[in-house]
């Protein structure tokens, strides 16, 4: 139950932020964003209709027609999400106002209050709504990575608010998505960074000693094989959150200088309970 209740609030939050961005940076300053909520920006545009409505209604139908894609928790989480900045948007529609008139500062507070938004709301569990579907009917009709859908569809929404805000406020909003993308990454994966360390020392047991008892950290030990000698070799290996690298290293460098180390990012980890 708490971690249910901190991940709605966690939610929330980042439907309040997103809202604020699209009613006091984007639309005051007649930029766009990608996916469903560009296409929401320039139906405001063009009628006039509320952001609010329409990007209810568009997430809504969409999510009815992909909800066979998400397993039972992600579509309360993401009903939420639609209602909740839904909600926002319609209520911070009337008092958005234009904050500044510089264009690359709204772009740049734009980005980054739309991407954090959109990353609480990942971070949490929740989807996007209607992008993510159509990112997974790409995948089941054409084996796109999610990725490259939800990609292709930005770029198709913001080549088409070309013809609506001009080509200078399109590559403006190339900005926005950019900006959006690295904060979205940032909060879902940089606050908790994992990198993993294969090990390849002469030491290995007091390698293994003392980062065992420094950091109370767990350690695999992989047999391996010299390609060239044949001989065998004790490899460890070990996952560890990127600010400890630093301290990582100083401990194998105490005890063997020769030693050999890699390091790799980890862009998923699956622990059981």
């Amino acid at each position: 139950m708490k971690k249910w209740v901190q991940d709605i609030g966690l939610i929330l939050f980042g439907a309040f932020i997103f809202a604020v961005g699209i009613n006091y940076f984007t639309i005051p300053n007649l930029l766009s964003e990608g996916g469903i909520i560009g296409l929401t920006v320039i139906v405001h545009y063009v009628f006039g209709w509320s952001p609010g409505v329409v990007n209810f209604v568009l997430n809504i139908s969409l999510l009815g027609i992909g909800f066979k894609f998400f397993n039972k928790r992600t579509i309360i989480y993401t009903l939420i999400t639609i209602a909740s900045s839904s909600l926002f948007l319609y209520i911070t529609e009337e008092t958005g106002k234009q904050i500044t008139e510089d264009t690359l500062l709204a772009a740049i507070f734009a980005g980054l209050l739309v991407g954090g938004g959109l990353g609480f709301i990942f971070r949490a569990g929740g989807t996007s709504g209607g992008t993510t579907i159509l990112a997974r009917l790409a995948n089941q009709l054409w084996g796109w990575s999610i990725g490259k859908g939800i990609l292709v569809i930005d770029l198709i929404v913001v080549s088409g608010s070309v013809f609506i805000i001009g080509l200078n406020k399109a590559l403006y909003t190339l900005i926005v998505v950019y900006i959006g993308a690295k904060v979205i990454d940032f909060i879902t994966e940089g606050l908790d960074e994992r990198i993993a360390v294969l090990i390849v020392s002469n030491s290995p047991e007091s390698v293994l000693n003392t980062i065992s008892s420094k950091l109370s950290k767990g350690i695999t030990v992989l047999e391996g094989r010299r390609g060239y000698s044949g001989t065998h070799k004790e490899v460890l290996y070990i996952v560890i959150n990127k600010h400890e690298l630093v301290q990582i290293k100083n401990i194998i460098k105490d005890i063997d200088q020769n030693a050999y180390v890699t390091v790799h990012n980890v862009y998923e980890m699956v622990e059981k309970a």
